[in-house]
Order: structure tokens, then C-alpha cells, then sequence
């Protein structure tokens, strides 16, 4: 079946944090991690079959909710999981502050690679607990981010250190980490006896030539964070997984998630779950398909008309890393924006607001030191779209 990812649907006056929250109707609004494309047909259709019966009560989630996720995972990632390993949950985030109350104690410290989502370093603190970065560098060699290894194992042998936060696929950096790299990984936590929780909400969404690993078939002891919602544009309704292969675990896992009173999901959400693992694969491999030439695109029209941004490479993720602190210097004098002078990151996307009415969100979102100098685009709405807004970046006046 073909789909039309083109297609312009307005998105204001729906309640939509995206567009409703923009400063006026005229921006473009690409910052908040949700897409602008209409789901998979299916997923349409059980909401709507969902909702011909009259009652939206408690909702009990069923075997065939199970089964379609071990099915999916299986089928696609080669990960046999099994049916007591799953425990469900109304997001990522809230699993996310589940497993470190589960894991850590007030005052422990929680590993994450930075710049990392910005909600990692909320639902640390939040628990108590204190964010430790170990910082991703650049290399020009294999161009892409990689970590630090000598920084990753010292943060790892720090005794108040006893979870690391993995972010795979990386947001912000796009980076699809290998089997290698998490394996590496593992061998440094188990050595230092630091549990893994790996937030792998992004993991359908891999760009050609590269594979998503799950970090649960390197490491058993790891608890994996787990949800359709990002991939398949459900992050509305509302359900995600923990999956976790120790009992002893798990029953900390389960006490976590009734006192964070996060366990009841609304009737909607198991049949949107169910219709996009078990109906709507092949909407998945269009739609990579199409945001990897949202990402040519977007990495031709920069190199030809903003030659001080530097577009990162993306392997996963539809949300680009785009270095332009050579845009954010005092003597920064290329035409159009690039001549713009500002003296952070965070102003340099200030003016990109006003001037061109488009909204991108700055890097020291994602870590205020390594974030600096970068900003994130979103690039999975209609190409023409996307388009448009960088023509307006191009052209803010000197």
C-alpha cells in the first residue's frame, strides 16, 4: 500500500502542544518529538471500531495486547521475550522514573551520555538521584558521536554510580548504537555493578543501512523501556512497555509503578498498540523510508544555502543534531542567517523564531554544556514543509 506522507493536515485548534502552543498560527513548529502524518490506517480503524461501543471504562489489557508485542519484537528484532517479562505503563517517561525508583536510592548518582533527551535529567532529579554525564565526542574519522570510553568507565567506577540511563537510538545525536558499542557497554556496567535501563522508544525508527540492536539481547540483567508511541505517532494515547527479565526486579519494578500510581492506561491505547505491531509494518518501512529523504533534503538545502550550520549524520531518529555554532560567533559573516550574531545557541534559536516564525529547540536542552553551539530539527512532517522552513532560516534579513 502506498501512503501519502506529502499530505498538509492542519493540525491547530486540536489541542495540539505542536502547532497550539506556537506563539502565533504562522510558525512552523519543529521542535516537540511528534510527527505531523496521519497514522497507519489500521490504527485509525481500531481506535474508531474502539469507539463504536459507548462505554470507556477501566480498561483490563488482554492476551492478544502480549502477544502482538512479542510477536512484533520477535519478528522484527530478533528478541524473544517473554510474556512475564512485559509490564505496561502509561509512557516511557513515567517508566522511566519507575525504574529509577525501583533501582536507585535519594542521593546515587545515574550515568547518561550527554548531550541525552532532556527529560533524563527531570526524571533523575525528581528521584533524588543526580545526573552524571560522561560526554559523547565527535569523531571526524568515523564521523559521528561516539562515547568516551576512558570517561564512561571512570563515571561507571564512581561507588555512588549505580544506573546508567541509555538513550538507543541516541536523542539528540541520531546515533543507532552497535552490537559492539552496547556489548562494551555492558561489560563496563556489569564490572561495576551498574544496572542498565535503556530507553529504546525510538528503536522502529532506523534509517537505511544501519540495524537497531536491543540492548536486552546483549544484557539479560538490562530493563528495557519500550513504546510504539514515537515510531507509529500514537504518543497521545498513551502506553508504553517495561520489559524486564529478573522477578526480584520486576516486583520493584511493579511497587515503583503503583506508587508512582502509573498503571491504568485508557481503553484506546491496547487497540492502538495491537494494530501497529500486528497490522502495520509496512507503514514503518515507508515512513523511514521517507523521513531518510526528509534528511537528504534537508542536508542539501543546508549545505547550499546555510554553509555555516553542519548537518550530523542521522542513523535513527527522525530529529537532526545540527552544529551552528559557527553560525553563533561574533565574526560569523556568511550571507542570510548565517550573519546573524548571537552569543548562545539559545538566542541564535530566539531569532530564528521571530525572524523566520519557525520553532527549533536549542542543544543546551540536552545538556548546558554539551549541547551548546547545536540545535534539534524535526524533520518527520511533509517535505514541502520542512522546505519552507528552511527558505525562511535562509532568508532572515542581516
Amino acid at each position: 500500500m502506498k501512503y501519502n506522507f506529502d499530505e498538509l493536515i492542519d493540525r491547530r485548534n486540536t489541542g495540539c502542544v505542536k502547532w497550539d502552543e506556537s506563539p502565533s498560527p504562522d510558525v512552523i513548529p519543529l521542535w516537540v518529538a511528534d510527527m505531523d502524518f496521519a497514522v497507519a490506517p489500521a490504527i485509525q480503524e481500531a481506535i474508531l471500531r474502539r469507539a463504536q461501543h459507548p462505554v470507556f471504562g477501566y480498561t483490563y489489557v488482554q492476551d492478544d495486547y502480549y502477544d502482538a508485542v512479542i510477536s512484533w519484537f520477535q519478528r522484527r528484532h530478533h528478541w524473544t521475550i517473554q510474556r512475564e517479562w512485559i509490564q505496561y505503563t502509561i509512557g516511557v517517561v513515567p517508566a522511566m522514573s519507575v525504574a529509577i525508583k525501583a533501582l536507585t536510592m535519594p542521593g546515587e548518582k545515574v550515568l547518561i551520555l550527554s548531550p541525552d533527551y532532556n527529560c533524563f535529567f527531570s526524571s533523575v532529579k525528581n528521584n533524588g538521584c543526580e545526573v552524571l554525564e560522561s560526554v559523547l565526542r565527535f569523531c571526524h574519522s568515523n564521523n559521528r558521536f561516539e562515547v568516551d570510553w576512558p570517561s564512561f568507565e571512570a563515571c561507571c567506577a564512581d561507588e555512588k554510580t549505580t544506573v546508567f540511563l541509555l538513550c538507543n537510538p541516541h536523542n539528540p545525536t541520531g546515533r543507532v548504537w552497535t552490537r559492539e558499542e552496547l556489548q562494551r557497554m555492558a561489560d563496563i556496567c556489569h564490572k561495576h555493578h551498574v544496572r542498565i535501563v535503556s530507553d529504546e522508544i525510538h528503536c522502529e525508527l532506523v534509517m537505511p543501512g544501519y540495524t537497531f540492536c536491543p540492548m536486552g539481547t546483549v544484557d539479560p540483567d538490562a530493563i528495557t523501556l519500550n513504546s510504539p508511541s514515537k515510531s507509529f505517532n500514537i504518543a497521545g494515547l498513551m502506553m508504553a512497555n517495561i520489559i524486564c527479565q529478573d522477578a526480584e526486579t520486576r516486583r520493584r519494578l511493579d511497587r515503583a509503578i503503583n506508587i508512582n500510581e502509573v498503571c491504568d492506561v485508557n481503553p484506546f491505547a491496547p487497540e492502538a498498540v495491537k494494530a501497529a505491531y500486528n497490522e502495520s509494518e509496512d507503514w514503518i518501512d515507508a515512513l523511514n523510508v521517507y523521513i531518510h529523504d526528509n534528511y537528504r533534503a534537508l542536508y542539501d538545502f543546508v549545505a547550499k544555502n546555510i554553509p555555516l550550520w553542519r548537518v550530523m549524520p542521522l542513523e535513527g531518529t527522525y530529529l537532526v543534531w545540527v552544529d551552528v555554532s559557527a553560525a553563533t560567533t561574533p565574526d560569523a559573516s556568511a550571507s542570510g542567517v548565517s550573519s546573524v550574531c548571537c552569543d548562545s545557541v539559545a538566542t541564535y534559536c530566539e531569532t530564528i523564531l521571530r525572524e523566520a516564525r519557525v520553532w527549533l529547540n536549542p542543544g543546551t536542552m540536552y545538556g548546558p554544556q554539551s549541547g551548546e553551539g547545536y540545535l534539534r530539527i524535526n524533520i518527520a512532517c511533509p517535505r514541502s514543509l520542512l522546505l519552507e522552513a528552511l527558505e525562511r532560516i535562509k532568508n532572515i534579513k542581516k
